[in-house]
């Protein structure tokens, strides 16, 4: 799989092929948060599409988004302020946060770490919403060692403290209310 994340101007046309339910994935995620936040942090923030739909539901939401990727960030940047160059194992920025959200990010870092970024969350927001790749009988979504880390979504959902809202092939969203 080519390193596409890095590439602003074809990623949603190339994340799409190779998440055939990208859409789904993105509606369910929205769909899945328990309450109207205010105050919300995006991990992995990419294009900035996951922002744009939480707005859409959300006028009232301020984001404040995390990408690693200065490209990403420069991109966001051109839509919206409060895009900061970090990775997600780094010190959250400052909460409280009402919502901590992240689309297709979590599943890149290692099992310790996203249990660790989970007790991060816990500690700093109300809720937690993950949409992202998971191990399933049947991988649709293209996994590359050393970089992709899925797990499966029960595991995800017992570790962040939520449960699995949505669910469909090798996907799932995970919705956790602290």
């Amino acid at each position: 799989m080519a390193q596409f994340h890095w590439k602003p101007d074809s990623y949603l046309d190339l994340i799409r092929a190779e998440v055939p339910r990208y859409d789904e994935l993105q509606d369910a995620a929205i769909a899945a948060i328990p309450f109207a936040p205010e105050r919300v942090l995006e991990l992995g923030m990419g294009t900035g599409e996951t922002t744009r739909r939480l707005i859409e539901a959300y006028p009232d939401a301020w984001v404040i988004g995390l990408d690693s990727s200065p490209d990403m960030v420069f991109r966001a940047r051109e839509v919206y302020d409060d895009v900061q160059l970090a990775r997600i194992e780094d010190p959250l920025p400052d909460g409280p946060w009402d919502l901590v959200i992240g689309v297709l990010s979590i599943h890149h870092l290692p099992s310790d770490l996203k249990k660790e970024l989970f007790r991060r969350v816990r500690d700093q927001s109300r809720s937690l919403v993950i949409a992202d790749v998971v191990k399933a009988d049947t991988q649709v979504t293209p996994i590359e060692d050393g970089y992709d880390y899925p797990e499966t979504a029960s595991d995800l959902a017992s570790w962040s403290g939520g449960e699995v809202s949505w669910a469909a092939d090798d996907l799932a969203v995970i919705a956790a209310k602290y």
